[in-house]
């Protein structure tokens, strides 16, 4: 505040009619004076005073505004919806995880666990913003995508089992094992069934988890077989599980982040995509 309107348009350079005018019009609309011309200074009135603070109240909000759309301070904060099944978040991300938030604190991850088949329908409507699934997708040319992992499934028996001597086995020689099984909606329930029928029976499912370690703690207990990526095996004890290739046929784990092409990514997503890019240089 200058006290002068010609102070005042010559800190703006603009000249002093045009303050004058701005100030009239801007009373007129408001029907209000907003200053007391009566002494040798313009003072503000009560109105005066009130319009003031709204009026700075709203110049520090458009530049919170500007400077949260600068595309560095965005990329500093946000929202992001990461779905990972469980045997993925075990076997690969903690790590990713861990340095993305050191280098973006700003960021806040929401984790979905679920299994790829949920993950993909929930990326497909939106609830999730990328995730992870097992390749190849219901909608393949929907999707980016970035591979992560290209495993093959193995067999996991109780160490006193009658395979658990054997070099590999088919899938063949499963039928009439009890099967240990993640539950409907993991991709992989799917996929394991489907082998067995293509091998000429139908699993006899005892069984089904959401958990990995479950069923590897239920196999150790004599209750039946199961098959899991080889990254997930090595995690199991080799005093209680014998773990078997899985010769005939080869059943693939192929894990990959996908989003959809024709949604909007923030500039979160789009760090994160960036920085899960540098674990994975050669996709």
């Amino acid at each position: 505040m200058t006290g002068s309107f010609t102070q005042a348009a010559e800190s703006l350079r603009v000249s002093q009619p045009t303050i004058s005018k701005a100030i009239k019009d801007m009373e007129e609309e408001l029907g209000v004076h907003l200053f007391d011309r009566t002494g040798k200074k313009a003072e503000l009135t009560n109105d005066g005073q009130t319009v003031l603070a709204q009026s700075r109240d709203i110049v520090q909000s458009f530049e919170n505004l500007t400077t949260g759309l600068n595309p560095d301070a965005r990329a500093q904060k946000g929202k992001l919806r990461i779905g990972l099944p469980p045997m993925a978040g075990a076997g690969y991300f903690p790590e990713i995880i861990g340095r993305f938030h050191e280098r973006y604190p700003g960021i806040s991850l929401e984790l979905m666990e679920s299994g790829a088949r949920k993950i993909e329908d929930d990326i497909e409507s939106g609830a999730l913003d990328i995730g992870v699934v097992l390749l190849p997708t219901k909608q393949q040319h929907i999707y980016h995508t970035i591979p992560i992992a290209d495993e093959r499934l193995a067999v996991i028996v109780h160490v006193g089992h009658p395979l658990a001597s054997r070099e590999s086995v088919t899938l063949k020689e499963l039928a009439g094992q009890a099967f240990i099984l993640f539950q409907e909606d993991f991709a992989l329930h799917g996929r394991i069934s489907a082998a067995c029928l293509g091998a000429g029976f139908q699993p006899r499912i005892v069984c089904e988890s959401s958990q990995w370690d479950f069923i590897g703690n239920l196999v150790a207990a004599k209750l039946g077989i199961s098959l899991l990526p080889k990254i997930i095996c090595r995690r199991m004890s080799p005093d209680r599980i014998t773990v078997l290739p899985l010769a005939d046929p080869v059943i693939p784990w192929s894990l990959a982040f996908v989003w959809r092409k024709d949604r909007y990514l923030s500039f979160a997503a789009r760090e994160w995509i960036r920085f899960v890019r540098t674990f994975y240089p050669n996709v």
